[in-house]
């Protein structure tokens, strides 16, 4: 009987000193394999996007559907259209949500799917990746060279969720364009009054929809 409570209890004792210990390396693992598999997704994305978009032959209708269809692959786009469309999202009526979405998408596959031919014969390299944080994002440092100029340093804001990586921001030395483009939204509505239908019609001109 004595035995046998000793047993449990040294059972007890190394439950309690084991399991933590096995906990911390198991998250560790986890947050190492985070840390690899956002920094292959990263490079991975940018070569895919050279190598589909940035030679001069391809046909614009084309680069846009290929763009399209990247950055709705790579990017967590109606959270980055939620966030650039900040306070003025929970104002918005469902009708205008719907448009604002369609027209935020269209606005960036037009605009940045033409500036590809800028990126023939780039280069991309990951230098850092970070640990996870409270959101379980992690910061991809990437260093970027376009032919004929000095290189730039992009940090590329990755989130997992469910084991998929999406870019949520992407700052280019240091100037997030996240928050960038929610300035530039944010002045648009308050010249309209306030008004989301004014963002709403500013950005049917850019993208050519009445």
């Amino acid at each position: 009987m004595i035995a046998s409570r000793l047993h449990r209890r040294t059972l007890l004792t190394v439950a309690v000193t084991v399991l933590p210990l096995l906990a911390g390396v198991a998250s560790a693992q986890a947050d190492a394999r985070q840390v690899a598999d956002a920094g292959q997704f990263v490079a991975r994305m940018a070569q895919t996007a050279i190598d589909d978009l940035a030679t001069a032959d391809v046909p614009d209708p084309q680069r846009q559907q290929r763009f399209r269809e990247l950055f709705e692959e790579a990017f967590d786009v109606p959270l980055i259209a939620r966030f650039v469309l900040g306070r003025y999202w929970r104002q918005a009526s469902d009708g205008e949500k719907r448009e604002y979405l369609k027209l935020f998408d269209e606005l960036v596959v037009q605009t940045y799917s033409r500036r590809f031919t800028e990126f023939n014969g780039a280069r991309f390299r990951v230098l850092s990746v970070s640990k996870p944080n409270e959101d379980n994002d992690v910061i991809v440092g990437v260093e970027g060279t376009l032919v004929g100029k000095p290189p730039i340093r992009l940090d590329v804001r990755v989130r997992q969720a469910g084991n998929v990586n999406k870019i949520i921001d992407v700052a280019v030395e240091g100037v997030s364009m996240l928050i960038t483009q929610r300035d530039e939204f944010a002045s648009v509505i308050q010249r309209g009054g306030g008004r989301v239908d004014a963002l709403l019609a500013n950005l049917r001109e850019k993208v050519g929809t009445r």
